[in-house]
């Protein structure tokens, strides 16, 4: 819109300065008269070789010419002019020429013509004469069948002699010159014969002024507008941050408040904050969801508690009876391999009544630790030895290896899930079990190597779910009933460690248990009862 309005503004100019140049031809400035009407190119060129051949002689015309030039020069001030006469020629009859030259030779020789018509009545003014401006015949063609005879061009044009041409708006008027004496006949080419006694002679006139001062504007413009468009994004960018914080801030707090909250602590509820919107409506749909999942998380572990609880006193009058059949009476051989599966089946059961108990208490966080400090390899030493008649009885190397690192945990709770990864160990043949210790930063880390036949990939986080057994021979032919793993993982977790597997088929299987050192002093093996 700018450059528009710019171009639109040189373009008011430019019509006014045709007016004034028209102006200037038809009344010539002061008592000059005649000396002071702009000079033909041709007059100019003749009058600057005479002016170097015999500047003396020459001196009347060359002081006419200049007189001129100055005169226009104060009148058309930062404007390049140019006149072309077309003597003989009316506005119509040219049209009416052009019309008559259909083909495209008739109307080479219409545009030779007036090339040469033009070349020897041209006039200019702060135009390099040298480098004249001009017209192709398709913009003479375009200019003649104007509806207004005029023709806005951007050109470049030299304004003196040895300067670079520079961009300028040119505006091309095809019109009558009213100071030109009428002529009543002129050579016929391709033209109709009119008199023209009645009506001024055609001419073309030519005025430019230079883009210069547009795109200085349009330049300035630009790195205006983009320091604003900088700076309004800035603005708005910093603005916007601040407002989406600011909007986002409670959703961050329901955001943060879901996050901590977990199976063992259902009993929390995000803050709802009276904001009256979304936000509102989605806190409280979430405190609505956990207290459906609390209601539903409580029914399950009360059901578990409460059928353990149930469950393990007929469990263990049944054991105790078929004990006291085996003790106390004399069945038959067939009488005493039943009772026996009784007792073992009993025995069974009463493991998985106490691994359902200990996971319920898991579940509803009533798993308590009894924490203090612990050495890594006195407590592999321990696992080992007590392990180690069991091993024996399988053929398979129990050892301990690693680093001693000092940690707090609860002893008893994490020997159970050390022997119970051991006991998967030799459960699934292994000929060799080496248990590990090492610290990793402010951690600590305790491994279970084995060298048996491993686990597929795509089973080895489906090992800690409850009541999952691999589809081979690796527990399920030893009796278990696939919640070591679950337990194991719960104990962990109430370390605030983790617990995972690394295994590959025909490669064998590692269990790593990891945990926080935690704060302990430095001890002695003699501070450790």
């Amino acid at each position: 819109m700018m450059r528009v309005n710019l171009i639109g503004g040189i373009d008011t100019e430019l019509q006014n300065t045709y007016k004034q140049f028209v102006t200037y031809l038809v009344r010539p400035i002061g008592a000059a008269d005649e000396t002071a009407r702009l000079p033909t190119d041709q007059q100019q060129l003749r009058a600057q070789r005479l002016q170097a051949e015999q500047f003396s002689e020459q001196s009347s015309l060359v002081s006419q010419i200049g007189q001129a030039k100055l005169l226009a020069r104060y009148y058309f001030p930062n404007s390049s002019v140019a006149v072309e006469d077309l003597s003989f020629y009316t506005r119509q009859t040219l049209i009416d020429d052009l019309k008559v030259a259909r083909t495209a030779q008739e109307k080479r020789e219409l545009f030779a013509y007036l090339a040469g018509l033009r070349g020897t009545s041209r006039r200019s003014l702060a135009v390099d004469i040298q480098r004249p401006i001009t017209l192709t015949d398709r913009e003479l063609e375009a200019l003649i069948n104007a509806t207004d005879g005029r023709l806005y061009l951007n050109r470049l044009i030299a304004d003196a002699p040895n300067r670079e041409p520079t961009l300028m708006r040119l505006l091309v008027v095809l019109g009558p010159l009213t100071n030109s004496e009428p002529r009543n006949s002129k050579p016929t080419v391709n033209t109709s014969l009119t008199s023209f006694e009645s009506e001024p002679p055609l001419g073309i006139v030519y005025v430019a002024r230079s883009l210069g001062t547009v795109q200085k504007t349009l330049d300035d413009l630009r790195q205006v507008v983009m320091l604003l468009f900088l700076t309004g994004l800035a603005s708005a960018g910093t603005g916007a941050y601040l407002l989406a914080g600011q909007a986002l801030l409670p959703l961050r707090r329901v955001q943060r408040a879901a996050e901590r909250i977990g199976g063992q602590n259902l009993t929390e509820r995000v803050p709802v904050p009276q904001t009256g919107d979304e936000v509102e409506s989605l806190a409280t749909a979430l405190n609505a969801m956990l207290g459906r999942l609390e209601g539903s998380f409580e029914a399950q572990r009360r059901f578990t508690s409460d059928a353990s609880h149930e469950l393990r006193t007929p469990v263990t009058a049944i054991s105790g009876h078929a004990s006291y059949l085996l003790r106390r009476t004399s069945p038959t051989g067939q009488q005493q391999e039943s009772l026996k599966i009784i007792q073992s089946e009993s025995e069974r059961l009463t493991n998985l009544i106490a691994s359902l108990l200990q996971l319920a208490r898991s579940d509803s966080g009533a798993l308590t630790l009894q924490r203090g400090p612990v050495f890594s390899a006195l407590l592999l030493s321990d696992i080992v030895r007590e392990l180690a008649p069991l091993a024996q009885a399988q053929h398979t190397a129990l050892t301990s290896a690693g680093e001693d690192v000092t940690f707090e945990a609860d002893a008893d709770r994490l020997k159970q899930v050390l022997i119970n990864l051991v006991s998967n160990a030799l459960k699934a043949g292994a000929q060799t079990v080496t248990l590990r210790s090492e610290r990793v930063g402010a951690e600590v880390r305790l491994s279970v190597q084995d060298d048996g036949p491993g686990i597929p990939t795509d089973q080895l986080e489906r090992l800690f779910d409850r009541f999952y057994r691999l589809e081979d021979s690796r527990s399920r032919d030893q009796g278990g009933a696939g919640l070591g793993l679950s337990i194991a993982r719960g104990i962990v977790d109430a370390h605030g460690g983790r617990i995972w597997l690394d295994s590959e088929v025909g490669q064998g299987t590692t269990a790593h248990v990891q945990l926080p050192v935690g704060n302990v002093p430095e001890l002695d093996l003699d501070d450790v009862p």
